[in-house]
């Protein structure tokens, strides 16, 4: 049984659900945002909350069940304060900076990486060694951030790249003589 999917979804005033077959579209202060529920649950609304059920008791039915929860709360967080993800350059000569709509970073490559910003995020250098990435899609703010940090992943021994501003990196011992 999906623990997850037998909590309902809280609606917060300013934030409304609409309800038509599989699909939920849900409106609030910031955004507008829906989501196609699969044929193995139903959504259902109950005064200010939405209830999700499975169709049976097959595996995929209990998989889809708390997945589909999750999608819900996300779309509803997200059109109510948004999801952030901050991360920080370490390393001599690292930094960002923004131009437009393209992220320029210098990670000690060869060249400076331009990274294009997609529609639905916005991304914010307060520092050079500070990158924000804000919005209200759970999933693209997330994707957007593991797709930066890609360029130059944290490595062990000086702990030089791209890290996540509360991850913690192992660090290593180098070569003793």
């Amino acid at each position: 049984m999906s623990r997850i999917g037998k909590r309902p979804v809280e609606l917060p005033s300013g934030v409304t659900a609409a309800i038509s077959g599989q699909t939920i579209e849900i409106k609030g202060p910031k955004d507008t945002q829906s989501f196609t529920a699969s044929d193995d649950v139903t959504i259902a609304q109950e005064d200010n909350t939405v209830v999700i059920t499975p169709r049976g008791k097959s595996k995929r039915a209990r998989q889809q069940w708390g997945m589909s929860r999750t999608m819900v709360q996300n779309m509803v967080t997200g059109c109510t304060s948004g999801f952030k993800k901050e991360l920080e350059i370490n390393g001599v000569g690292y930094r960002a900076q923004l131009q437009g709509n393209v992220l320029k970073l210098n990670l000690g490559l060869s060249h400076d990486v331009d990274f294009q910003i997609p529609a639905g995020v916005t991304v914010t250098c307060p520092k050079q060694t500070q990158i924000i990435v804000e919005g209200t899609n759970a999933q693209l703010v997330g994707q957007v951030a593991a797709n930066i940090r890609e360029w130059r992943k944290p490595e062990p021994y000086k702990g030089k790249g791209i890290k996540y501003k509360d991850e913690y990196i192992f660090r290593k011992e180098g070569k003793k003589k």
